[in-house]
């Protein structure tokens, strides 16, 4: 009884801890995988000077994972054009964060975010500058 109680045990601490974010990998784009995008993604009439800066340090850096227009890629990355990434609920603060400390996986099922390297704060600020451009397109407020 004993045996069985523990092999239970370690059967359910495994699984727990093989799924648990800190535990899931990090993803990073493969040649050739699909470029699916997750979200519809209406484009400003006109983005602003620092939204044109921010739309190249984002098709830069983050684009390969993201998407083009920041639209997620399905198997890889999310959309930053979600209800998820409006203002009130992942302030630009997180997006400093998420870029120089990398995300735990905790609202989606990509893995965690590995950090970005080669981006000021400054450089972070303009692709949120960008980012909050298409979500304002997009009814994201």
């Amino acid at each position: 009884m004993i045996v069985l109680a523990l092999t239970i045990a370690v059967g359910v601490g495994g699984y727990v801890y093989v799924t648990s974010p800190d535990h899931q990998s990090e993803r990073r784009p493969e040649a050739g995988q699909a470029n699916t995008a997750l979200a519809e993604v209406s484009l400003p009439e006109a983005l602003s000077a620092r939204g044109k800066l921010g739309q190249r340090a984002f098709d830069a850096k983050c684009a390969s994972c993201h998407g083009r227009n920041a639209a997620g890629r399905d198997g890889l990355a999310p959309p930053l054009v979600h209800n998820i990434y409006e203002p009130g609920h992942h302030g630009d603060e997180s997006f400093q964060r998420a870029v120089a400390m990398g995300v735990r996986a905790h609202h989606w099922t990509f893995g965690n975010m590995p950090p970005v390297e080669g981006l000021s704060r400054g450089d972070v600020s303009l692709i949120v500058a960008y980012i909050r451009e298409l979500q304002r397109a997009n009814g994201i407020q």
